[in-house]
């Protein structure tokens, strides 16, 4: 037995003397001496050598325990057992939970082994699982506990360079302010194939920036790449609502509806468009009409408040409008 791994097993049994013995409990111990010191060897250790010893017992404890306290624990044993994909999907899970703590910074997260194994479509999924919860990334604290994160993307998209995985990639960086890598994942994706995702992801990083001239350039070359795509037609058209040029606005959302006559989004949105640009009482009736199916709220009254600002619109309409607006859903 090498000398790390009898210090794995001193510390070991140091835990489970303090955990009563319960290997669970001591998952639950060490993930909480991770989140305290991430890079730190020793909690690591600990987990491998418990992991070789009860694992039957943790699969039976841990199973379905999807909880803080365990996950990190069940991406590391991913890990030992060279479920690559899976364990770094699942930091992504805990990443996005909880983004304060630098769980990136894990020895086996840099793993060579790891980031040679990885495929690009399990590590754009774990990029886009860390930002599931909306938290607000762009620091230079954030920044620097996401370092592991861009040193992965950079390894496994020079590695595997599947242009829609960069385009999910690029997302990432660019929550964290990190523009010039997201842009440089998209002109890495486009070296390969252009692929619509990959300029919408090149439009939202531009829009982030405030430059919306250039994200609608973008915006409209995906739209060259698949013309039939309704979604691509809706964005130019809030696109162009937040630049104040709603004759756009409702041409690009009479395309969208053309393409999708069925779907919620660009009927709400063809219908608030119009009644902010001509004041139409009939328009915003099929807003109020449909509102309450709009399951993405913000959005909803976003356009609630463009259309109630229509010329000339009947103040008692108005009213019934912004009602929708706090009722609706």
């Amino acid at each position: 037995m090498s000398n790390r791994s009898v210090t794995a097993g001193v510390a070991l049994a140091g835990v489970m003397a303090h955990c009563g013995g319960s290997p669970v409990r001591a998952v639950e111990y060490l993930v909480g001496a991770i989140a305290s010191a991430p890079a730190a060897p020793e909690p690591y250790a600990a987990l491998a050598e418990l992991w070789r010893e009860r694992r039957s017992e943790l699969k039976e404890g841990l199973e379905g325990d999807g909880s803080l306290s365990t996950v990190p624990a069940q991406a590391y044993f991913l890990f030992l057992d060279g479920d690559m994909d899976d364990a770094v999907m699942t930091l992504g899970s805990v990443t996005g939970v909880r983004p304060d703590v630098a769980w990136g910074a894990a020895p086996w997260f840099g793993d060579a082994g790891l980031l040679g194994a990885v495929s690009a479509q399990a590590l754009a999924e774990a990029c886009l699982r860390t930002l599931d919860y909306g938290r607000v990334l762009d620091s230079d604290e954030t920044r620097e506990r996401f370092a592991p994160w861009f040193h992965a993307i950079d390894v496994v998209s020079e590695r595997s360079p599947v242009p829609e995985s960069l385009a999910s990639m690029a997302r990432l960086p660019r929550a964290c302010g990190r523009h010039e890598l997201s842009f440089a994942l998209c002109d890495r994706a486009d070296a390969v194939d252009r692929v619509m995702w990959t300029e919408v992801t090149r439009a939202g990083t531009w829009r982030a920036m405030g430059d919306l001239d250039q994200a609608a350039t973008a915006f409209a070359r995906a739209l060259a790449l698949e013309p039939d795509n309704w979604s691509l037609h809706l964005d130019l058209a809030d696109l162009r609502a937040e630049q104040g040029d709603f004759a756009a606005a409702v041409s690009h959302a009479e395309q969208g509806l053309a393409h999708a006559p069925d779907e919620v989004s660009p009927r709400a949105a063809h219908a608030a468009y119009r009644a902010r640009l001509t004041g139409s009482s009939d328009n915003l009736r099929n807003l109020i009409a449909v509102a309450p199916q709009l399951t993405n709220t913000s959005y909803r009254d976003l356009l609630i408040d463009y259309a109630c600002a229509g010329p000339g619109l009947p103040g008692a309409l108005v009213a019934e409008a912004r009602r929708t607006r706090r009722h609706a859903g």
